[in-house]
């Protein structure tokens, strides 16, 4: 038996780049399945646009699984959806309604520069990790997974916080545009485990510094960002970055 199919309305942000004046086109989304994702909607949008001899709307994916971070739009007023813990690739449209009006947009933040249409350049997040995010010690070849022990708590806090996909979600959703919730993550990950102790206090100093370098603003505790969180990354992990920074401040002081 097929799946009941609903036609909608789409307000979808077009600009052809970051230089050019932006604005809201209106095209119909017609018989769509309510089995499809998101993406998989706009597919069907963008042939019909293609067929009609208009430029497809520009937007980013990858696995369309949900783990690589590389979708991302708002969507009526929401980034990835309404759907608490989804990326947009996996939210399906049967959670909309027929008939309805969607809007959609890209991520607006000062440092994401917009490429095309929904399409946003995040490298700014891979700066940050470049920046310290990472693990520098020559360890040598791979250890038996028990041979540094790590307690069991500490072990389920780190990989919690490791399950930050790095979409930006987070940086969309604050209204100060910050990336404290995708660095809070990239820290306690490597805090928490002894591998990453040795170079914390550099670490959290030197991304923090990226950070405000690139144009990102502070945590002012509105916790959209956990909200939004498509991975469910709690906001305790920005205490957590803080706890660390104010630690490697004290010992460089």
């Amino acid at each position: 038996m097929s799946a009941p199919t609903i036609n909608l309305t789409l307000k979808v942000w077009r600009q052809g780049r970051t230089d050019k004046k932006g604005r809201f086109e209106t095209y119909p989304a017609n018989n769509i399945s309510t089995d499809m994702s998101f993406l998989e909607m706009l597919d069907v949008v963008n042939e019909e646009l293609t067929k009609k001899g208009i430029e497809p709307i520009a937007f980013d994916h990858d696995c369309r699984e949900g783990i690589c971070g590389m979708c991302g739009a708002v969507i009526n007023g929401r980034a990835h959806g309404k759907e608490r813990e989804t990326t947009l690739c996996q939210l399906h449209m049967r959670h909309f309604k027929d008939g309805e009006t969607i809007v959609i947009e890209p991520w607006r933040a000062r440092a994401f520069k917009l490429v095309k249409d929904l399409v946003v350049d995040r490298s700014a997040l891979d700066q940050i990790i470049q920046a310290g995010g990472y693990i520098s010690v020559n360890a040598g070849g791979p250890q038996d997974a028990n041979s540094i022990p790590v307690p069991r708590e500490k072990a389920d806090l780190a990989f919690n916080a490791a399950a930050c996909i790095g979409c930006g979600a987070c940086v969309a959703a604050c209204p100060n545009s910050s990336a404290m919730l995708f660095i809070g993550a990239k820290v306690s990950h490597l805090a928490l485990l002894p591998q990453g102790r040795p170079e914390a206090a550099r670490r959290v100093r030197a991304m923090v510094r990226k950070m405000d370098e690139l144009g990102f603003g502070n945590c002012s505790n509105e916790a959209e960002c956990e909200v939004e969180c498509p991975k469910g990354i709690s906001i305790r992990e920005i205490a957590r970055l803080n706890r660390e920074l104010m630690k490697a401040e004290l010992k460089s002081a």
